[in-house]
């Protein structure tokens, strides 16, 4: 089976999938679909890994590679790439107005979601995940390759960024206080509670522990399988409804710089057809400022170390 058929009065608009239901007019792609894909003139792939030196080591054939902290982000303050800066990185890697785009990536894809979300911010269609990412395709023993990639200058032109996809600091806060947004964080349960600022071995972190006051915790890795492919959508739907997520309220996710959140944005979003912006300054950003509503189960005390 390879589509499942749209379901009206449910999820209008959504398309429904199961993990197996990938095709390349869904938001998943499979490994199969891909490596029978990777010569179409009209379908271009983009790692985008978290680890150093991984795309280099070894990439899909054909893959360009874009760089999280230096191509999808401005580097001198704290934002998303703006539009000029990711038009010229999309047309260098050869991408044109009808290309189908496929983000893939280690660490389960989390910044190839991350990829996912600014192209999205940008109004660039057909982008899809390689459902799995690196670590699903090098399991099943697929082709990698040294090669360097050269690709003709693509012709892709980006809309205006759209503000309705993610939330800022202020739309957290108003969202923490009115109660109209289902919060979702999808840091690990230590986090949520405040027993740890952030996980261990990472430098970014914040003087405050805890969560955003009214947030529900779905841990991003729930959504996955072992293998690192998205669970079946009915399953997506029951998880995330015991939390209290149903898609009867605009949903907002964060994480702790808004890598994670992006996975689960898409989980929420594409799989789901949920209204969801992504809060990207997340934990970083909302456990540093002033005054925000913060509710800490824990109790834990930031000492400055």
């Amino acid at each position: 089976m390879n589509l499942i058929t749209r379901i009206a009065g449910i999820i209008p608009a959504a398309v429904i999938w199961t993990t197996a239901a990938l095709a390349s007019d869904g938001p998943l792609v499979s490994s199969e679909w891909l490596e029978a894909n990777l010569q179409s003139k009209n379908v271009r792939v983009i790692e985008v890994s978290v680890n150093p030196g991984v795309y280099e080591r070894g990439h899909i054939p054909g893959a360009a590679n874009f760089v999280w902290h230096t191509d999808l982000v401005d580097t001198v303050r704290r934002d998303i790439a703006n539009k000029d800066k990711l038009e010229t990185l999309l047309r260098k890697a050869g991408v044109n107005e009808d290309d189908t785009i496929v983000l893939y990536g280690d660490t389960n894809n989390w910044f190839a979601a991350w990829g996912a979300w600014v192209l999205e911010v940008y109004g660039v269609k057909n982008v899809k995940l390689l459902d799995g990412g690196r670590k699903f395709w090098e399991a099943e023993g697929r082709q990698l390759s040294v090669s360097p990639v050269a690709l003709a200058a693509g012709n892709i032109a980006l809309k205006d960024a759209n503000p309705a996809l993610r939330a800022h600091l202020g739309d957290v806060v108003a969202a923490s206080e009115a109660g109209s947004h289902a919060i979702v964080d999808i840091r690990s349960p230590d986090e949520f509670s405040g027993k740890v600022i952030a996980p261990e071995g990472f430098k970014e972190t914040a003087v405050r522990a805890g969560h955003v006051t009214g947030a529900v915790n779905v841990p991003w890795g729930k959504a996955v399988q072992e293998d690192g492919r998205f669970k079946p959508v009915e399953e997506l739907r029951e998880l995330y409804k015991a939390a209290g997520i149903d898609g009867s309220k605009p949903v907002i996710t964060y994480c702790r710089i808004g890598e994670r959140s992006s996975h689960t944005w898409f989980a929420l979003s594409k799989l789901l057809g949920y209204e969801v912006r992504n809060y990207d300054g997340s934990w970083t950003e909302y456990g540093n400022s002033v005054g925000v509503p913060v509710t800490n189960l824990a109790g834990t005390v930031w000492t400055g170390q």
